[in-house]
Order: C-alpha cells, then sequence, then structure tokens
C-alpha cells in the first residue's frame, strides 16, 4: 500500500474529521499529502484547531499498519470521490461520500439500478417477493442494489445472485465488519458478482447511528428504490426520505392491510409512491426493460477501439481532453471514434466538447 493511502486512512482515522469537512480539505487542498503538510493555520480555517493538530501529527501507527493488513488480506480498493473508480453518478447526490471502501467492482453499468429495501423482519411473503423482483432485474440486465441487512435485504440479493446477476450491497459498518454475522458467505459473493461497499472506517463497528447515513447511498446508487416491505417507522422509510430529496423514483408493492410489515408501505402509496406488483411495472417506468438486450447488441456492433471509448464514458459528461487521456488515445482519433459511436446513436456530444453515453 503507497504513502497516500496511509495518509488517507490517517484522515478518515481522525473521530472529529468529519465527512463534510474531510471533503472540504479535499476540495481546498486537492490531496491527502497536500493537507497533511498544510500550515496549521490554514487548516483551522475549515476545521477545528484540535483536529487540525491531529491531521498534522501524521506518522505510520500501528493503527494503520494494522488497517493496511486488513485491506490487503481482504483486497479493499480505496476510492476518493475524484478517482476513475468511484461512481460518478453518487458525486450527483448532496453530501456524498467523499471516500468508498469498495470489496469488488463497480462497473459503469452498474448505473443502471434499483434499489430493493425492506424491513428486517420480513415475512415469507415478502422474502419471497423481493427475491423475485430482484431475479427479473437481474436478468433483464439490471443492478440490484441493497443493504445486506436481514430479511428483504438478504432475499434481494441472493435473487440477483441465483439469476447470474450483478448486485452491490451498502453496509453501515466498516468494510471488514460482516453484518448481520450470518450473511458472511453471501458478502463474499457479492464481492465476486458486484461490489460490497461501505464509507466507514475499516473496523468500524454497525452502530445504529450509521445506518441512515448508509441509507442515502443506496438511493443514491440507483435509479429508483422498491419498498417490498416495511413498518411506519423503520430504516425503510428513511431510504425512502433520501430518494424522495435525491429526486428518485419510489415505488411501493401493498400489502396486507392487517400486517404491521405493511403499513408502511401501504402508507407510502397513499402518499404518492407508485404500486407494483411486478418487476416488469417497474423496468417498463424506468425505460430498463432491454437493457441486458442493449448490452449485448452493443458488445456485438461496437469494435474494440468503440467499446474501450464507450466504456469510459457514463451519464456523466466528460471533456475530449480529459477523454482522450483516461481511453489512452489521441484525441484525433479519438474524434473519429466518438463519431461513429454518435451515429450509431450511443453517444450524445454536449455544449463545450464533452460527451455522454445515450441511454436512452
Amino acid at each position: 500500500m503507497n504513502d497516500k493511502t496511509f495518509e488517507l486512512l490517517h484522515l478518515l482515522s481522525i473521530d472529529k474529521l468529519t465527512p463534510k469537512n474531510l471533503h472540504l480539505l479535499l476540495e481546498e487542498f486537492g490531496t491527502p499529502q497536500s493537507i497533511i503538510s498544510a500550515p496549521l493555520s490554514a487548516l483551522a480555517r475549515l476545521v477545528s484547531h484540535e483536529t487540525a493538530e491531529e491531521i498534522t501529527s501524521y506518522s505510520l501507527t500501528d493503527g494503520l499498519r494494522h488497517k493496511e493488513r486488513l485491506i490487503m488480506g481482504k483486497d479493499i480498493k480505496i476510492s476518493p470521490y475524484y478517482s476513475s473508480e468511484y461512481p460518478q453518478w453518487l458525486r450527483r447526490i448532496d453530501d456524498f461520500p467523499p471516500v468508498l471502501f469498495v470489496r469488488g467492482s463497480i462497473l459503469p453499468e452498474d448505473e443502471l439500478s434499483v434499489a430493493v429495501i425492506g424491513t428486517r423482519s420480513a415475512t415469507v411473503y415478502g422474502k419471497e417477493i423481493a427475491r423475485n423482483f430482484a431475479a427479473e432485474f437481474a436478468g433483464a440486465g439490471v443492478t440490484v442494489i441493497s443493504g445486506m441487512a436481514r430479511g428483504v435485504d438478504t432475499a434481494a440479493h441472493h435473487g440477483a445472485l441465483q439469476n447470474n446477476g450483478r448486485t452491490l450491497a451498502v453496509l453501515g459498518s466498516g468494510i471488514d465488519v460482516c453484518y448481520p454475522p450470518e450473511n458472511r458467505q453471501l458478502m463474499e459473493d457479492i464481492s465476486r458478482s458486484g461490489a460490497v461497499i461501505s464509507e466507514f472506517n475499516v473496523g468500524t463497528p454497525p452502530f445504529a447511528y450509521n445506518f441512515p447515513r448508509r441509507n442515502r447511498v443506496v438511493s443514491g446508487l440507483a435509479k429508483a428504490v422498491i419498498a417490498i416491505e416495511a413498518k411506519e417507522k423503520s430504516g425503510v422509510m428513511n431510504t425512502v426520505t433520501w430518494a424522495l430529496d435525491q429526486n428518485k423514483e419510489v415505488f411501493a408493492v401493498p400489502g396486507n392491510i392487517y400486517a404491521k410489515t405493511s403499513h408502511g408501505t401501504n402508507r407510502l402509496i397513499k402518499e404518492g409512491a407508485i404500486p407494483v406488483t411486478s418487476p416488469n411495472e417497474v423496468m417498463d417506468y424506468l425505460g430498463l426493460t432491454h437493457a441486458r438486450n442493449e448490452k449485448a447488441t452493443r458488445e456485438i456492433l461496437l469494435d474494440e477501439a468503440e467499446r474501450n471509448v464507450w466504456e469510459g464514458l457514463s451519464s456523466e459528461p466528460i471533456y475530449l481532453d480529459t477523454l482522450a487521456e483516461k481511453v489512452n488515445e489521441p484525441t484525433s482519433t479519438l474524434l473519429n471514434i466518438l463519431l461513429k459511436l454518435e451515429m450509431k446513436g450511443y453517444v450524445k456530444q454536449l455544449p463545450g466538447m464533452s460527451f455522454v453515453k445515450n441511454l436512452e
């Protein structure tokens, strides 16, 4: 592990350095190394004097060495928001995490995703719905996002995996902490067929106050949220609140009016959530029905150079020069490839020589 990673881990290990302040420091100074080497007076403009002193007291402690061993042993990637591995669409939400810990891989295609959420105390009916919905989404090439909690979340991840699909699990603990503990094998399976993700430093226990922050990432990564079962006061309702703040669509599966596990979802429908009884309704509404077929068609129709450029794009605009550096192509060659992709309907050019994927 290089010095930059140690420096970032040092910053993440400072209890009083909030994610918001870490983001401000990165925006101001650019890199962890620049933050640590900055004068106390410059740091104290953004954080408390005590925190500034902790920042500048960087050294390779036993604690950092221990975290290094955990990270290396579990093949964990650390992705600050300015890195190419960070999901660019997550940066569109307010208060996005400045750093993600990732086991597995987040791919550009994961932007076509839905979050399947529900209560931990799910009924057999609720878990079966979650499993079936997730399997159908996976079969259509839509990534399934959930929180790896007991009940609906666990069923959703299993449903996606059983249909050879991609699924992302967002944790409310450090990425090396499996919670609930019985999901250890599920956690391994997800890391091989998608990604396990956390914004919390390695070793962080599953504190109750972590989960509301986790929920904003679950909704932030997805195009829409589908609530399967939920009590009136629950983490599901918190996730829906985040989704609405992020202008995401919210769907809910109607449930038994006498069951406490359906009180929340039925209330959501009364308040404007879109009622659905099949995954196809969700995909049709979002225009995701043919995601897998379109992906397969692109792989057939695009040559190697075109596919390389296509994979370097996302729905987030990227400037021509930045894209040229990212895909390692001269600007003149890249313009020709982009023109071909635009003629095939796969790329849109925006003002200022920036480009995005055409996902319509």
